[in-house]
């Protein structure tokens, strides 16, 4: 019962930091897109706690950003496509946050980033986008590429840091 209200509250300050860091770090890359700086966040909370509260993080941080800036354009899309991220990230982070070889780690974690953010963007995002608008799936995922291409990078460039967390939190447990 105790881990369960942990890993709730846990989970909550994830969602509020991903909407921080989404908010208030915005560094511009391509013409009117950005470094979505929540992904590192949901990145941790992938590797640290697991698919179900990096997913959670990724999902709802979305949907507090877009209540909070642009009502409900884009979010159902994005908010969903983090859904595919988060689970991928997350069966991932289980399976190589214990590997002795670090190089195999980071190239497992960069090809998953890359195939997830590809499937969650451009995939989900673009399908629900095309939906929603009434527009042709291709013409979605090319207005998609440069999220697409930014949100790898930044999940690609936290695995350092989760890892460092990681094992800053597994000492802390000792």
């Amino acid at each position: 019962m105790k881990e369960d209200l942990r890993k709730t509250v846990l989970t909550g300050i994830g969602i509020a930091l991903f909407t921080v860091l989404t908010l208030c770090l915005q560094v511009p890359v391509f013409q009117n897109y950005y470094l979505c700086l929540g992904y590192i966040a949901m990145a941790a909370y992938c590797y640290i706690l697991g698919a179900l509260c990096g997913t959670i993080v990724g999902s709802f941080g979305v949907i507090v950003y877009c209540l909070l800036t642009s009502g409900l354009r884009g979010m159902p899309g994005w908010a969903l496509g983090n859904i595919a991220i988060g689970i991928c990230l997350g069966l991932v982070s289980k399976r190589i946050k214990d590997l002795p070889n670090v190089l195999l780690g980071a190239a497992a974690w960069t090809v998953t980033a890359v195939i997830s953010t590809a499937l969650g963007i451009l995939g989900v995002k673009s399908l629900v986008d095309s939906l929603i608008r009434s527009q042709p799936f291709l013409v979605r995922a090319g207005m998609n590429i440069y999220a697409f291409i930014a949100d790898a990078a930044v999940l690609i460039l936290a695995y350092p840091l989760c890892r460092k967390l990681d094992g800053y939190f597994r000492e802390k447990q000792q």
